[in-house]
């Protein structure tokens, strides 16, 4: 197997993993220079497909301040967001929108050239910042690519997975080895600083806006290696997936339509939110998607849909070209037709114990937006903090590791070779398991026993399923391919999902409880870790 070194290596080329990359590279010193690893291609990522926008404090929005989104934020966290991190994000956030804009994002203005803010649900305030109409996640992760790729000494290895993080007995990480599924081959990389930006886990749901690489691989990496993992209970379900997708990745209907003034209705254009929550369209997600979920559950449809007709036709499709564009395709014209949509998996709130400078449990790994759990979200993310978490987070990680030594030593102990001979001989055991009929019934298990409302009963069921699927797979370590990987990686996030709403007997936020439907007085985080993966 072939050994290498660098200074720094990001997992992950969504914009967290990007920002990351494009600031160390010009503020730290990298004697052995900077390695980002993608499973795809470098522009495909969660990232690119968030639309509805990135949350900003700008002074010149006189009506907002950081007080008012920590509030939001707060509220939306339904108890468990750490007010701390909330505070800090907020009033980082003008700074790193100057940052985004230097390194070629262009945000949406008005017709006086001024950054255009607009509403999303459960804010008080328009403090969203947009791109490209509704491609803003698009627009910032090709901008940063394009710069990325201006810059001639940051390596790149595309279609190639991390597999194991290398953690010796100290708990200290020494590297990582990733897997080229292209060539098939095997590399040792050795780094003091090894950053996973992977994104979130909605490729274990049959029904999810992600697209297919989101796999929950860096989150269960760090847990193999002995990180901390919290709050993995807390997925958010969107609740207006475009429910004519064919594929499988939903499309998604931006919440910043519902911020226009659209309106959810039945086939017969009768409002329902009102029954379920005040605030109505604009009320969080998880309330949302719940009511949909309830309309749809009552009159045993497929969808519910989304009433737009009030909007001009150029005026829609100016604001929402991907969004006017795809309905076109399917023959509706949003002005004139309702937009059929339904939930979908879309946004992991738990993930990698982390400080809001990426540091993790394990001394040398970092972890950076949705695959960390810094404690902003809490138990149900406001709309459009993602973004602004993801550069906050690469901001302050950078910064940390500005102050650091980051030159590769070639020091390890037998822990970290008894790793790399893992992978370093051939596969010893053999698995019969349909890798890719055994993702599908995973998926299909997890969206009807651990998705939008769960209860003991089928929480028990899938443990039990799950542990049965592992049980058959029998690679521990090396795999035959990308897919046994992928695999190998929903396995262990799907047990923790479901062990962790086993052990919350509430609901709050994204997770929902039918046999206990309300919430505790007391709120608290679930926290994990395991002893690493080498010592049984």
């Amino acid at each position: 197997m072939e050994h290498t070194k660098y200074s720094a290596v990001i997992i992950g080329s969504g914009i967290a993993g990007l920002f990351a990359a494009i600031k160390l590279h010009k503020e730290a010193n990298l004697p052995d220079g900077i390695l980002v690893i993608t499973k795809s291609k470098l522009i495909e990522s969660n990232s690119k497909y968030a639309q509805g926008g990135m949350v900003c404090v700008m002074p010149e929005n006189k009506l907002d301040s950081t007080m008012l989104h920590i509030e939001d934020t707060i509220k939306a966290g339904a108890g468990l967001t750490d007010s701390k991190v909330a505070e800090f994000i907020s009033e980082k956030s003008a700074q790193v929108v100057k940052e985004l804009q230097s390194f070629g994002v262009d945000f949406d203005r008005d017709e006086n050239n001024k950054l255009k803010f607009t509403k999303e649900a459960a804010h008080s305030v328009n403090r969203i910042l947009h791109a490209g109409g509704d491609a803003t996640g698009f627009c910032i992760e090709n901008a940063l690519v394009e710069y990325l790729l201006s810059q001639k000494d940051i390596q790149i290895y595309e279609e190639t997975l991390a597999v194991e993080l290398l953690t010796d007995k100290n708990n200290v990480n020494r590297g990582v080895i990733t897997y080229n599924y292209i060539k098939d081959e095997y590399k040792f990389i050795e780094s003091p600083a090894v950053i996973i930006a992977t994104g979130g886990v909605g490729q274990l749901y049959k029904y999810t806006t992600n697209p297919d690489i989101t796999t929950g691989d860096g989150i269960a990496l760090a847990y193999r290696a002995g990180a901390i993992v919290k709050d993995m209970e807390f997925i958010q379900f969107h609740p207006t997936a475009f429910a004519l997708s064919d594929k499988g990745t939903m499309f998604l209907i931006s919440e910043a339509v519902r911020g226009e003034g659209a309106k959810l209705v039945d086939a017969s254009g009768n409002r329902f939110m009102h029954n379920y929550d005040e605030r109505e369209e604009l009320a969080p997600r998880d309330i949302v998607t719940r009511a949909i979920y309830s309309e749809m559950s009552k009159t045993g449809v497929k969808n519910v849909y989304l009433d737009a007709t009030h909007i001009p036709e150029n005026i829609f499709e100016k604001r929402f070209p991907t969004i006017y564009g795809t309905c076109k395709e399917y023959n509706i014209n949003p002005s004139k037709n309702y937009i059929p949509v339904s939930p979908s998996a879309h946004y992991y709130m738990g993930g990698i114990k982390t400080k809001v400078n990426g540091e993790t449990s394990v001394k040398g790994l970092y972890a950076i937006g949705e695959a960390s759990c810094t404690g902003l979200h809490g138990a149900n993310r406001l709309a459009s903090n993602s973004i602004l978490e993801c550069a906050v987070t690469a901001f302050e990680l950078v910064n940390h590791l500005k102050s650091i030594n980051l030159e590769s030593t070639y020091s390890y102990d037998s822990n970290v070779e008894k790793l790399i001979n893992n992978y370093d001989s051939d596969i010893n055991q053999d698995s019969s398991l349909d890798i890719e009929n055994t993702i599908i019934r995973l998926k299909s298990l997890m969206w009807n026993n651990a998705g939008i409302v769960r209860n003991k009963e089928n929480l028990d069921s899938a443990l039990k399923e799950i542990k049965d699927i592992s049980n058959e797979f029998l690679y521990k370590y090396k795999c035959p391919d990308r897919k046994a990987y992928e695999l190998r990686n929903m396995l262990i996030i799907s047990q923790l999902i479901v062990e962790f709403a086993l052990q919350r007997s509430e609901s709050r936020g994204a997770h929902y409880r039918e046999d206990y439907p309300q919430t505790d007085d007391i709120a608290l985080s679930n926290e994990k870790t395991i002893l690493k993966c080498m010592k049984g």
